[in-house]
């Protein structure tokens, strides 16, 4: 269902892996630290990393949650899959509002 949604504008771009570990995918993915990676990263890597941890999140929770349905999972697994690929989403979802009402500051901008 997920992969479905890659093709949608700049999903397309993001490149996903097919084995996502419960392990690493239940952890939203963090902003690069100063200290552990040098500054080279650009704004288009971090927004592309950040959208690579929401869809390998989203991909875990629904794996979880057909594993439920054929009755191979816990149930407190899934719910754990599920919320954690909410949060991850409406966390992309106020990035991009934030990103939005900024670019419209700028453009409102006299030049």
């Amino acid at each position: 269902m997920i992969d479905g949604m890659s093709g949608v504008g700049a999903l397309s771009r993001l490149k996903t892996s097919d084995d996502t570990e419960m392990a690493s995918a239940a952890i939203m993915p963090q902003m690069p630290s100063a200290a552990s990676q040098p500054a080279s990263g650009s704004f288009s890597e971090v927004m592309q990393s950040l959208g690579t941890g929401v869809m390998n999140n989203l991909k875990a929770a629904e794996g979880e949650s057909l594993a439920a349905v054929r009755g191979e999972a816990v149930t407190r697994d899934v719910v754990d899959a599920i919320m954690t690929a909410e949060q991850s989403l409406q966390t992309a979802v106020a990035i991009r509002d934030k990103m939005v009402t900024a670019y419209l500051e700028i453009a409102r901008m006299q030049i």
